[in-house]
Order: structure tokens, then sequence, then C-alpha cells
């Protein structure tokens, strides 16, 4: 009788463990969600990806994201992966300097594409950054015009636009890249642009307010609008 319980309890004992390791083994076979990763810039408008791969747009790295809110997950290396700063792409300056967008830093900069020639929409934009600058009056602040047409608009041409308009000075930067470049930056800034003509574009009317850290904070779109929203925003970050 007694050997017979034994046999129970030994019985009772190994299907327990089995029960157990079996439990424990359907547990690390369940699959767990998958990744989802989105650029920070969002170019492909909700576009993801199971891999942490670069953006086909904007060349930046991908962010891993809350696949149910859509929304980036948080994280101390997000607002530097949303940064234009990870841009890699070179420019040249009106100074016929070599440069990275990553050298821009510090500074609150507002940005706008421009094309020299344009005799429209250009010369109010322009205009529109003068009156900016004017109102905000601050030397923590870059003013960054870049160009559309980067086969005309050379160093030296930059050199002389910034000089007939008065914007010869240290706020004001003008920046020729390569076609390939100029489009992916474009599409950064959310800045559409066609050329009509071998001396014609179409193109957005957009002045962009990147903070210290090259991460998109405001945006202002038109011609001879009301600015006192866009001033407000940079000097709350240039302050």
């Amino acid at each position: 009788m007694k050997l017979k319980l034994i046999k129970i309890l030994f019985l009772v004992t190994l299907i327990v463990s089995f029960s157990t390791l079996f439990n424990s083994c359907t547990e690390e076979s369940t699959p767990v969600n998958s990744l989802v990763y989105q650029c920070p810039m969002d170019c492909e408008e909700g576009k993801t990806y199971a891999e942490n791969v670069s953006c086909p747009i904007c060349k930046m790295d991908l962010q891993l994201i809350d696949e149910s809110s859509k929304k980036i997950i948080a994280d101390e290396n997000a607002i530097e992966s949303a940064s234009i700063f990870n841009l890699t792409s070179k420019w040249n300056t009106q100074n016929n300097e070599r440069i990275e967008l990553k050298e821009l830093k510090g500074d609150v900069l507002v940005m706008v594409m421009i094309y020299t020639s344009c005799q429209a929409a250009c010369p109010r934009l322009v205009a529109d950054m003068r009156n900016i600058d004017k109102k905000v009056d601050s030397d923590n602040v870059r003013y960054i015009l870049v160009s559309i047409d980067p086969e005309t608009d050379t160093p030296e041409v930059l050199k002389a636009f910034a000089i007939e308009n008065e914007m010869d000075n240290n706020r004001w930067t003008f920046l020729q890249g390569t076609v390939d470049d100029v489009r992916e930056f474009s599409n950064v800034l959310a800045v559409k642009y066609k050329q009509i003509s071998p001396i014609d574009f179409s193109h957005s009317n957009i002045i962009s307010v990147f903070d210290q850290k090259g991460v998109l904070f405001h945006q202002q779109e038109g011609l001879g609008v009301n600015n006192d929203e866009t001033v407000s925003k940079i000097k709350e970050l240039s302050n």
C-alpha cells in the first residue's frame, strides 16, 4: 500500500513537471509583436518598416514607433534622430565654403528655398525673410536660403545676390548643393518645386523654423502673410 502511494505521488510529480515544461515552451514559442519603424519626418505619409533602415526619401534613420498610435516612441535619441543634422549632404555657401548642415547646430534656423533668377515669388519670400529678421533682431538666429537651381546659382551668383539684397552678414547663409541633395532637402521641408522652363521654376512658398538641434519647430506658408506667429516662435526658441 505504501509502495503504491509512492508510485502515485511520483506519477503526479512527473505529470506536473511535464505540464510546467510544456507551458514554458509554449510561452517561449508564442510570437511577440514585431517592431515597427517609421521616418521621423513621415516622408512617406504613414508608411512603416519592419527593419530599422534609412528613409528612402530623406535618408534619415527610421525611428521605433508605437504601432497602435503610430507615434514615435520617445527615447533619449528621439530629438537627434528627427534632426536635419543627420543628413550627410555637403553644401557650398555664398562664401565658397564647403559645409554640412550639422555645422549650423546651436542657432535657431529659419530656412527657405528660392532661386536667384526668380522674378515672381522669390523676391517676396526674400522680403518676408528680411522682415522676420528685422522683427526678431537676434544674433542667435541664422537665415538659410537654399537654391532650387544649383546649376545656375553658383557660390559667386549667391554672393552677388546676398550683397545686392543687403544680406551679406553672418546671419545669412546661402546654400548650393547637388540636384539630388536639393531634392532630398526639399522633401524634408515639404517644399514642392518643378522646373517649367530653362529659367523658371514653380515652387511652394514655405518658411521653416528649426530649433538649435535641427528639429522642425514651425512653418509659415504663403507670401506676404502675417508673420507674428513665426516671429513669436523664433523668439521663443532664441530667448
